[in-house]
């Protein structure tokens, strides 16, 4: 059974919450304030944090930099601001999915299950050869120290962002990706407003690397879901 930690200091929202949360199917736990629900993360992690933006003794997002910068939990945020600058900052260090009160329990419920799903598919984690500091397919090299790319030698131009977005393919080479899913692996690097964004970006990668973009043999369309990097070597 999956484990959810609200941190909340609105109890009647919690017990509602974790009413609802527990007969879908998953463990609950509350904490009413930032201090008792960072005890409780390190005594016992869960899969995923629901976290008030507004608590009473710490900014929400200072609790959510916490919990990432000492552990992978997924971490979706609850805030009753209505200022887009919330969901920027708290998605740029790290929070992996931002929902507005007041919110119906069953959109909740499906942001979960699709943050927990993302993290079961493993779209954050690189194969092994992501340990080695440059990717070769055959002509094309990725020099991920120097942040270069070259095709036979020759270096090609790519912005820092797509410079990103290519590594996190390659990485992944084979593996078929969804935009949230790439979007997911460069977060915290560079926050795009609209997924449909990638797509501008990987016509700028191909135009880079591939011999005709118009024809790509290296990032392939997978229509209705995203990308995938081929692994043939050339």
């Amino acid at each position: 059974m999956q484990q959810l930690l609200m941190i909340e200091d609105d109890t009647r929202l919690a017990a509602m919450v974790g009413q609802y949360l527990q007969q879908s199917g998953y463990g609950f736990a509350h904490a009413v304030d930032a201090s008792s629900g960072l005890q409780a993360l390190a005594q016992s992690p869960p899969d995923l944090v629901i976290l008030d933006l507004m608590l009473p003794d710490m900014d929400g997002l200072e609790v959510c930099r916490r919990i990432k910068s000492q552990s992978t939990v997924a971490v979706l945020m609850l805030t009753a601001k209505g200022d887009p600058m919330d969901r920027v900052v708290g998605l740029e260090i790290g929070a992996d999915d931002y929902l507005p009160k007041p919110f119906e329990p069953r959109e909740l419920l499906a942001r979960i299950r699709a943050v927990l799903r993302r993290g079961v598919a493993g779209t954050a984690l690189p194969s092994k050869d992501a340990l080695l500091p440059t990717l070769r397919f055959g002509s094309l090299e990725i020099d991920r120290d120097a942040r270069l790319v070259s095709v036979s030698g020759t270096a090609r131009e790519l912005t820092s962002y797509q410079f990103d977005l290519l590594v996190a393919l390659a990485e992944r080479a084979g593996r078929v990706l969804s935009r949230d899913q790439i979007m997911e692996a460069v977060r915290g690097r560079e926050l795009e407003a609209c997924d449909r964004s990638i797509d501008v970006h990987m016509g700028r990668i191909r135009n880079a690397i591939e011999a005709d973009p118009k024809e790509p043999k290296r990032i392939l369309t997978v229509r209705g879901v995203g990308y995938v990097f081929a692994k043939q070597q050339d």
